[in-house]
């Protein structure tokens, strides 16, 4: 096998954690409230459910962005912004990195699917330019 061709497949496989973890958790938004986003509420003010079933949309959005070849370096640009907001809130909020006590699962589960993202996302930087180019006109090189 070649380089590219390896280099692919675990692109694939990296896209295919994103999607499994989000649409995993998805079970937990869309059924009631959490420790995770009480605690986010009660420290922002903004309310609990509207926060959590946002979230849970965006990462609908990524899971399915990523698993289509052609999005799929948008998706995974998209799930690195998702899982940025995670990392700072549980480093920078009263959510704290291990609000379950469980050894940082969440934590630890939003840093890997943040590198995997970005993992995506160079395998497929190619791919990522060239959709950016079919939507925003970059200028030419004079030659």
């Amino acid at each position: 096998m070649t380089r590219h061709r390896i280099l692919s497949l675990a692109a694939w496989a990296a896209a295919l954690w994103i999607a499994y973890e989000f649409l995993w958790y998805e079970q937990y938004k869309l059924t009631g409230p959490t420790l995770v986003f009480d605690r986010l509420s009660d420290w922002s003010g903004v309310p609990e459910k509207p926060f959590r079933l946002f979230v849970a949309g965006m990462e609908m959005v990524a899971a399915v962005l990523v698993l289509i070849p052609r999005t799929q370096p948008l998706g995974a640009l998209f799930a690195m912004g998702i899982m940025t907001g995670a990392i700072v809130f549980h480093l920078f909020t009263p959510l704290g990195v291990d609000p379950y006590e469980d050894g940082a699962t969440l934590f630890k589960e939003a840093c890997f699917t943040w590198v995997m993202a970005a993992f995506v996302v160079w395998v497929r930087r190619d791919r990522l330019l060239a959709l950016a180019s079919s939507v925003l006109p970059l200028p030419r090189r004079a030659a």
